[in-house]
């Protein structure tokens, strides 16, 4: 982990993913530049991006709040190498060449093969991307190659014992998805301890899904006066001592205040909050919520543009807060394709990293709200 040492300032990182967009779907840049700038101000460097995050919007965004305003040293710039972006191995440095014109650099700090799974991995061999990322790196246009994960621990095992040359694996880890079947972010947090692997975590919060939490699972975790719900997810990873890096999709800047202020100095958890945690788990667990992270992977391909992470947002806050008036399913398809449109096409089941039967669940979706 000491080859990282001289380039991560702090464990906290800025993942371009959930960014906040005007009333034109463009990101907001005045409001992106201020989170950026709070956040460097703060101490840290670390920006993660992939081309298929906003078709392509994150990587332009950072070019315009970013890497045109600072100087290269002094931040440290991700990107991901994605299997729906290239069909052939010839169409993976072109693409490279674009990702970097559109961040507006000459390298990459770190650029991961993208949502590894048993789906896509055939692909990412065939088309011969571990051998092209590794031919950057000697050239210098990438200085540290890695991979982000989504699939089993036996997997994440035949992955990294086939390409010991990855240095750095990206998992989802968060205190709900230790044991979660579709997930077993312990177990993949075991299996790269067993190959020496540092780790970058995301979906800390869940795609905010341990903020938003049921009223009572919320009175637990203010009964410890530790720190927000966000704080207390993000403290409990930041104790893992693998872990090297923590991605938090932050869309405002009040969320980036907020985050800074409490990371800078992450204290450990007192015993009173990891069983407090595990109270709230069993909560979480006995809803048999929908766990959708919103990352929105599903909704690039829609042929019916429905905005699948909105609506499962809707079908939880409706068994979270039962006694609260549910109004915010018309905005969810405002813009898009309601439940009931979906053609049952199952693109969005092939790209969703949590596994989620997402045909069967807009079904009871459109029961429930249409």
């Amino acid at each position: 982990m000491e080859r990282f040492s001289d380039l991560l300032k702090g464990k906290f990182a800025f993942g371009c993913m959930r960014m906040q967009l005007d009333a034109n779907g463009e990101v907001d840049l005045d409001n992106f530049r201020a989170m950026v700038d709070c956040y460097l101000d703060a101490g840290f460097n670390y920006f993660d991006t992939a081309h298929v995050y906003y078709e392509g919007k994150s990587e332009r965004a950072l070019k315009e709040a970013l890497t045109s305003r600072y100087p290269r040293e002094s931040y440290v710039l991700t990107n991901k190498l994605t299997s729906s972006c290239f069909e052939t191995e010839a169409d993976i440095l072109p693409l490279f060449q674009t990702q970097l014109d559109a961040c507006g650099v000459d390298y990459f700090d770190f650029y991961l093969i993208h949502s590894v799974l048993e789906g896509n991995y055939d692909k990412y061999v065939n088309c011969n991307a571990f051998g092209i990322v590794q031919e950057l790196k000697k050239q210098g246009r990438v200085k540290h190659v890695g991979m982000s994960f989504h699939d089993s621990p036996e997997f994440l095992d035949r992955v990294l014992t086939e390409h010991p040359e990855i240095e750095v694996v990206q998992i989802q880890y968060n205190y709900l998805d230790l044991d979660d079947p579709n997930v077993q972010s312990q177990a993949c947090l075991d299996v790269c301890k067993k190959h020496d692997k540092p780790v970058l975590v995301m979906e800390p919060i869940k795609g905010g899904g341990l903020v938003f939490l049921p009223d009572a699972a919320i009175e637990t975790l203010n009964a410890l006066n530790e720190g927000s719900p966000a704080e207390i997810a993000l403290r409990f990873v930041a104790e893992q001592d693998q872990v090297v890096m923590i991605l938090s999709g932050m869309a405002t800047l009040p969320m980036v205040q907020e985050n800074v202020a409490f990371m800078k100095d992450a204290k450990p958890l007192s015993e009173a909050a990891h069983r407090a945690i595990q109270e709230v788990r069993k909560m979480i667990r006995s809803l048999k919520l929908v766990e959708c992270t919103g990352c929105r992977y599903c909704t690039e391909g829609c042929p019916m543009e429905i905005n699948i992470p909105g609506i499962f947002r809707c079908v939880n806050d409706k068994i979270k807060f039962p006694n609260r008036p549910t109004s915010h399913y018309g905005w969810a398809t405002k813009k898009g394709g309601k439940a009931s449109d979906c053609i049952e096409c199952g693109q969005c089941e092939d790209v969703c990293p949590q596994h989620l039967p997402i045909r069967a669940l807009l079904k009871q979706a459109a029961e429930q709200f249409e």
